[in-house]
């Protein structure tokens, strides 16, 4: 339950946020010809296919605790596989964070920056925007570290809710960023 709760204060959080963006835009000093950095692109595509992978993680973690009998062949191979959607999922949140950084590196290449006499409340918001999507991102890097983590203790062979609100919460950082994504690109 306080999975849901946190997502829903997120997401009013967000829902502010993308509010006080589309009533900002009507000021004189608004920036109209921003265009956003191919990177955020790259980002885009990466936190799908860590949601993929993670869903994989998922569909195999199933196949291992119905197969969890000791002389189950197929055992070793979906833990095996549990193993390696997880890693990939790890993988694609680091090239994420990377993506979303060098996005940085573009938009103040281009002489945008969050404070300062160069700024603007359009670069402002998106800063805002991004940053505050990070910072749960990273929330959600360490939950899916302590999933890796439980899953190669053996901790989700009997009681699998653990997980489950792990992919629950990291779908939802997903469609956050896609929705931030489409947000920023058609509404600045």
């Amino acid at each position: 339950m306080m999975l849901w709760f946190g997502m829903i204060s997120i997401t009013m959080t967000f829902a502010g946020l993308t509010s006080a963006f589309i009533v900002s835009s009507s000021r004189p000093d608004w920036l109209n010809s921003f265009s956003m950095p191919t990177w955020f692109l790259v980002s885009t595509f990466s936190i799908v296919f860590s949601s993929i992978f993670f869903q994989l993680a998922k569909v195999n973690l199933d196949k291992y605790v119905r197969a969890a009998l000791p002389d189950n062949s197929n055992n070793y191979l979906f833990r095996k596989n549990v193993n390696i959607y997880l890693s990939f999922t790890g993988l694609m949140a680091i090239v994420f964070v990377i993506s979303q950084f060098l996005g940085f590196g573009e938009i103040i290449s281009l002489g945008y920056y969050f404070t300062g006499p160069e700024s603007s409340v359009t670069t402002s918001y998106i800063y805002i925007l991004v940053f505050l999507h990070l910072l749960h991102l990273f929330a959600g890097i360490i939950v899916l570290s302590v999933v890796i983590i439980r899953f190669n203790n053996q901790k989700y062979e009997r009681n699998k809710l653990g997980f489950d609100l792990a992919i629950i919460f990291w779908h939802f950082l997903g469609a956050l960023w896609i929705y931030l994504f489409l947000f920023i690109k058609y509404f600045s």
